[in-house]
C-alpha cells in the first residue's frame, strides 16, 4: 500500500512537472531575458533606453530587459548579428546598411526624428573652418569608422564636393575621450551629441558647425527629417517573439509620451546621479536635445528616403543599390496597443 501511494502521488506530480518543463521551455523562447546594446547609454540621443528602465516600464511590461553600452554603433551591430543580443539602440541608417550586406534587420520603435549630432569645430580651428567646405586637408573626429558619425560626415563634406580622401577621419568615441581629442588638438572638427556638446562650449574649447539637434537644423543640412537613435532588432527575431517585441515597443512609446509632457528637470530627476555630474549643465543640454524625440515611437513619413539618399550618396554598398525601405522598419508593434 505505502509503494502504491508513492507511486500515485508520482503519477499525479507528472502532469505537474510536465507542465513546469513546458512553461519554462516557453519562458525561454518568449520571455526570457531580452539584452539591448545601447550604442553609449550616457549620450542623450540613447536617453529613452535608460530611462524606459528607470520608469519602471519594462517591468510594467512583464520583461526582463538588460541594458548594455557599447560606444560606438558599428559594434553593437555586430553584436546583434551574431545573436549576442537579441535588439540594438543605435541608429537607424545601420538597417539600410545591413540590407545591402544581406542582413534582414528592423527599426521597431523610433526615439529621434533627427540625428541629434553636432559637427563641432576646435576653437583653435574655428578661424579656418567656416563651414563643412573647408576641411580639406583636415582631420574630422567620428565614435568609430562606419558609424553614423562617419556616414554623415562624409556627406556633409560630400554636399561641398569634398571626398573622403581629402580629409582623416579619426575614431575617437564619444564623452571624455571626444573632448580629450579637441583639447589635444588630435582633430579640427568632429560630430558628436549631448551632453558631449553643451560641456565643449561651456568650456569654450569648442564652436558649433552644424546643428542637427533639431528638425529645422536637420533639413537645412540634409533635406529632411532623419530619424535616427531607435530600437532595431533582427526581422526573424521580432516575426518570432511578437509579443515581446509589441510589448518592448509599448515600454519605448510610453517613455516618449512621458518626455514630451515633462521638463527636462523632471526628466533629469528621473536619470541616475552618474550620468549628470553637473546637473545645471546636463538640464540645459537635455533641453537643447528634446525637439528631437519622437512623440509617439513611429517612424517619420519623410524619414527612411532622406537616410537612403544621405547613404546612397557615398556608401559603396548602398551606391546604385535596391533597398526596400518598407523591410528597414515597421510601425506595427508601436501601434500594437
Amino acid at each position: 500500500m505505502h509503494s502504491s501511494s508513492r507511486k500515485i502521488r508520482a503519477f499525479a506530480l507528472a502532469p505537474a512537472l510536465l507542465f513546469a518543463l513546458a512553461s519554462h521551455g516557453a519562458m525561454a523562447a518568449d520571455g526570457g531575458k531580452i539584452t539591448i546594446m545601447v550604442g553609449g547609454i550616457t549620450k542623450l540621443i540613447y536617453l529613452p533606453a535608460k530611462l524606459t528602465e528607470q520608469l519602471g516600464y519594462f517591468k510594467d511590461e512583464g520583461l526582463d530587459v538588460e541594458l548594455l553600452s557599447q560606444p560606438a554603433g558599428v559594434d553593437a551591430e555586430n553584436e546583434l548579428l551574431a545573436g549576442a543580443v537579441q535588439g540594438v539602440v543605435g541608429f537607424y541608417d545601420h538597417t539600410i546598411d545591413l540590407q545591402t550586406k544581406g542582413k534582414d534587420v528592423k527599426t521597431i520603435a523610433v526615439f529621434g526624428q533627427v540625428p541629434g549630432e553636432v559637427e563641432l569645430v576646435a576653437t583653435k580651428a574655428a578661424d579656418t573652418i567656416k563651414s563643412m567646405a573647408d576641411v580639406k586637408g583636415k582631420t574630422l573626429g567620428v565614435t568609430g569608422l562606419g558609424s553614423s558619425t562617419s556616414f554623415l560626415t562624409q556627406y556633409l563634406a560630400g554636399q561641398h564636393g569634398i571626398t573622403s580622401s581629402q580629409y582623416t577621419m579619426l575614431p575617437v568615441g564619444a564623452d571624455a575621450s571626444f573632448i580629450a581629442a579637441i583639447k589635444q588638438e588630435r582633430i579640427d572638427a568632429g560630430m558628436t551629441t549631448e551632453p558631449t556638446v553643451s560641456k565643449l562650449l561651456a568650456t569654450g574649447d569648442a564652436k558649433v558647425l552644424v546643428d542637427m539637434r533639431s528638425v529645422e537644423g536637420t533639413k537645412a543640412a540634409l533635406g529632411g527629417t532623419y530619424p535616427a537613435s531607435s530600437l532595431y532588432v533582427q526581422s526573424a527575431w521580432a516575426d518570432a517573439h511578437k509579443d515581446q517585441a509589441a510589448k518592448l515597443a509599448h515600454a519605448f512609446v510610453r517613455t516618449m509620451q512621458f518626455i514630451h509632457t515633462h521638463s527636462a528637470e523632471d526628466i533629469a530627476a528621473k536619470m541616475p546621479a552618474d550620468y549628470q555630474k553637473d546637473k545645471a549643465l546636463y538640464v540645459a543640454a537635455l533641453k537643447a536635445s528634446l525637439p528631437m524625440y519622437t512623440a509617439d515611437g513611429k517612424m517619420p513619413a519623410d524619414g527612411p528616403a532622406t537616410v537612403l539618399k544621405v547613404l546612397s550618396g557615398f556608401n559603396p554598398s548602398i551606391k546604385g543599390k535596391h533597398v526596400d525601405l518598407s523591410k528597414t522598419y515597421t510601425n506595427e508593434f508601436v501601434a500594437a496597443k
